[in-house]
């Protein structure tokens, strides 16, 4: 097994589907349930799969072994993408989210930064298509936790045109709307 920076590599890292989706296994683990007869063991697979040009989802898959629960976790992602608003190779504006014990904050980077960020926000935004910006997480560092931080992240990005669109109607109804 191939390791970068002394953490061997499990499982696939990523294939490429005939829909264009990429997908990367983030973290595998081994669940023991220990019963009378000895212990059972399970399997779960997070999962996250995009296309590269703005949308992302991820999964969380468990299964008694890897396998299943990788294309279980590939399923779930599947349907649970989200569209990120891309403004050229960033994002279009600084984030945070709280999710459990995790925060997350994203922010849009200069063209030729790259993605600074680890592990599991970077395969997120990586799949997702945005080529530069920044990321920490705070707080917990459970892979799980931060996959699904990045995402509640991503899905609260604005288009800045749409909203301001929106903003726009919204001004010109309410001052329709003024008793003079």
């Amino acid at each position: 097994m191939a390791s970068s920076y002394g953490r061997p590599q499990f499982g696939r890292q990523r294939e490429e589907d005939p829909s264009g989706m990429t997908e990367r296994v983030v973290m595998t683990r081994r669940i023991a349930k220990v019963v009378k007869g000895g212990r059972r063991l399970r399997f779960n697979a997070l999962v996250v799969v995009g296309n590269g040009q703005g949308q992302v989802g991820a999964g969380l898959g468990k299964a008694l072994v890897i396998p299943d629960a990788v294309r279980k976790g590939n399923a779930v992602a599947r349907r649970n993408m989200v569209t990120i608003p891309l403004k050229g190779s960033t994002i279009p504006q600084q984030i945070t989210v709280k999710k459990g014990a995790t925060i997350v904050l994203i922010k849009p980077a200069r063209e030729g930064t790259g993605i600074i960020a680890a592990g599991a926000m970077r395969a997120m935004l990586e799949l997702g298509g945005v080529k530069d910006v920044v990321g920490k997480t705070l707080g917990s560092r459970n892979p799980i936790n931060i996959v699904y931080a990045t995402l509640e992240a991503l899905r609260q990005l604005k288009d800045p045109e749409i909203e301001l669109a929106r903003r726009g109607q919204l001004t010109r109804q309410s001052s329709s709307n003024r008793p003079t």
